[in-house]
């Protein structure tokens, strides 16, 4: 049984989907006034896994991710390349679905963007207004969390510190990673500037970021989410802003598990530009390391700790994955021709990958399970019909972890 941690509440839980025909799943998306660099592709490693065993645990999975595509730091980009907003996020949108390929992600059924999504943040301020948790303040709208009982419940905040004074937040994000106690901005009013306005019922503006996803998810999904997924950075203001948004208009929860992905480091320090060390995708190939070696350290560290990135640990983790894989196709090369037979070391070697992929999705324990026991069959030896029974439970778990074939 797959049990999980479920950030709302703070709790390890046994998952049982909100709807049992269909398990519905929204994750967050890249934030596209950027390429996507390998801890932005940790979490959405994290993300493809979960979706992957649920499958093979025999769950239906429909899944969407969205791409922000519209907010404060794509604009300012925008500006600064002298380019539109349009051409900046296309492209980067073009590089991410290259490279999601490349990783072996499974594509999404849906992935829709904020910029095509505008009626529908504008029918759900709408919605808010009407209901009194929402409000015009000169050309922008902004919603009051105080008008929502359950406000900041997923972080958890201590709602006592909340000032008594009106405070009014412009800006979709502010540098550091801290709470905005006090109103937050739903939707921009145009000014003189501006270089993307779009003209609806509110006037001509455009949805801030914190309505964005709300506006995406309300079109395909009309029940409780089986789980929501994000960063662990999302944990700060974005997720709690979009569930008081969404549950202020709906009359059922948002989502019944929230999954939160932590940081990967570069040499224990934050990735960003102005430390140069940005590690791309492109960064690793280009040193010859293939697209599954660098999945498989991806996810070979557990999701909820932050992991660190270094040259020489990523080595070590490219050579585990080669030995391992040598393991398999010496057990293809002996299983070929060979129709499959039952086998009691095919049966624990899915047990050994279940332990620890329901432990939390463990998915480092879980390999290492599965190596210990292809390294002790390579040395007792096995039969042929054991080895075709092992490779058919291989390509079973490998439809999930995507690096043994």
């Amino acid at each position: 049984m797959l049990n999980l941690f479920n950030s709302l509440g703070k709790r390890m839980e046994k998952f049982v989907p909100a709807n049992p025909s269909v398990t519905n799943i929204f994750t967050c998306g890249p934030s596209v006034y950027q390429r996507s660099h390998i801890g932005n592709y940790r979490t959405f490693l994290f993300e493809d896994t979960l979706v992957r065993y649920l499958e093979y645990c025999g769950f239906r999975v429909t899944r969407g991710m969205n791409f922000t595509d519209i907010e404060d730091k794509a604009l300012v980009e925008a500006r600064k390349r002298g380019t539109t907003l349009r051409r900046l996020t296309t492209g980067n949108i073009g590089i991410f679905t290259k490279e999601m390929k490349q990783l072996r992600m499974k594509t999404p059924d849906y992935l829709p963007r904020a910029s095509e999504n505008v009626e529908s943040a504008v029918e759900i301020i709408e919605g808010l207004i009407r209901k009194g948790a929402a409000y015009r303040h000169g050309t922008n709208i902004y919603f009051d969390p105080l008008r929502f009982p359950r406000f900041g419940t997923l972080y958890g905040l201590d709602m006592s510190r909340w000032p008594k004074e009106k405070i009014r937040f412009h800006r979709d994000t502010y540098p550091g990673m801290r709470w905005n106690r006090g109103d937050f901005i739903v939707w921009h009013g145009c000014q003189a500037d501006d270089r993307v306005c779009w003209d609806t019922s509110l006037g001509s503006g455009w949805p801030a970021w914190s309505i964005q996803d709300p506006s995406m998810i309300a079109p395909l999904f009309d029940e409780p989410l089986s789980i929501y997924c994000g960063g662990i950075d999302n944990l700060v203001r974005h997720h709690d802003y979009s569930l008081a948004i969404l549950e202020s208009i709906r009359p059922y929860p948002m989502a019944k598990y929230w999954l939160h992905c932590h940081h990967l480091h570069v040499d224990g320090k934050k990735m960003s530009k102005s430390l140069g060390n940005i590690v791309y995708v492109e960064t690793l190939t280009n040193k010859g390391f293939t697209a599954q070696e660098i999945r498989f350290f991806l996810i070979n560290g557990h999701y909820r700790r932050k992991m660190n990135y270094r040259e020489d640990r990523f080595r070590v983790s490219a050579e585990k994955l080669r030995v391992l894989r040598d393991r398999v196709r010496g057990i293809a090369k002996k299983a070929r021709g060979t129709s499959q037979a039952g086998s009691g070391t095919a049966g624990r070697l899915e047990a050994l990958f279940r332990s620890g992929m329901d432990d939390d999705l463990h998915v480092g324990r879980a390999i290492d399970g599965l190596s210990g026991l292809l390294a002790e069959k390579d040395r007792v030896g096995m039969t042929r019909g054991e080895a075709s029974a092992l490779l058919a439970s291989l390509q079973r778990i490998d439809r999930v972890l995507q690096v043994l074939f």
